[in-house]
């Protein structure tokens, strides 16, 4: 039977937020599921010479998203293998990792014993945590949070974190990729708009316990700014030349066409 994807468009946390929420508690199941197809390419990136990023591997040295994190208190939200904290550690950063999946925490911590490097790792939810206000000068999301988390609470949650000026990058899949899906489990983006733009936010599959949320630029946009950040930038992401992935959702002719992926970079307003 075909995967239907479904959307949900009321995203407010509620009064019983403090709670974990139903997405927080499936997605930890998919993802301690899924952890075992992580370990290699979490390798990989750990004993990569350089970052790179997203779907399609382009290299720090482009998109720049680590400049001048040296000596930074940073975390990273949704970690996973926690490769991104690796490259933040070996730049000169104080990384703390959190993800809600044990499994891909204990790659995680497999992986400090297996390349030398040490630094905290928290299972926990990034839409709460357990963190004092101001306590980092740089949080990012490869994925992670940025789609596995309700943006209504992790984005406010991870704009507390940061001290003012503090910086916060993201890469998620474009809200273009989402309505261009069609409903058959793994059937790739197509070139026809096949689900409503406006009111996109939650979506479900029938297939799997998994919940993810893409928000439309507007929204997105509207929310930064009630949170108390400053878009500085917003990349989408175009194929290279002759590139590859293993994720079958998008095909690289159809990411050299339009974007499959966007970094956002915002900046903590200072208070007053």
């Amino acid at each position: 039977m075909p995967a239907e994807r479904t959307q949900r468009t009321d995203l407010d946390p509620g009064p019983d937020a403090h709670q974990i929420p139903d997405h927080v508690a499936r997605n930890r199941a998919a993802w301690d599921r899924w952890a075992v197809d992580y370990v290699e390419p979490g390798r990989r990136a750990w004993a990569a010479a350089e970052p790179s990023w997203g779907l399609w591997g382009i290299p720090e040295s482009e998109l720049h998203l680590l400049d001048g994190v040296a000596g930074l208190d940073t975390i990273e939200l949704g970690c996973g293998t926690a490769y991104v904290s690796a490259w933040l550690a070996l730049l000169g950063a104080r990384p703390v990792g959190i993800d809600n999946s044990p499994a891909q925490l204990a790659t995680a911590v497999s992986f400090q014993r297996e390349f030398g490097l040490d630094f905290p790792l928290i299972l926990g939810n990034a839409e709460r945590v357990p963190f004092a206000d101001s306590s980092f000068d740089f949080a990012i999301s490869e994925y992670g949070a940025a789609i596995w988390c309700n943006p209504y609470a992790w984005i406010p949650e991870a704009s507390r974190l940061l001290r003012p000026g503090g910086r916060l990058v993201f890469l998620v899949d474009s809200p273009l990729v989402s309505i261009c899906l069609p409903d058959e489990a793994d059937a790739p983006a197509g070139d026809r708009l096949l689900r409503p733009y406006f009111g996109i936010g939650r979506f479900e599959w029938s297939d799997d316990e998994s919940v993810e949320f893409h928000l439309p630029h507007g929204e997105m946009l509207a929310l930064l700014r009630r949170s108390g950040l400053e878009v500085d930038a917003l990349h989408e992401l175009r194929a290279p030349e002759g590139a590859t992935t293993r994720y079958r959702y998008v095909t690289p002719d159809w990411a050299r066409r339009w974007p499959s992926e966007e970094v956002w970079v915002a900046r903590k307003r200072a208070a007053g």
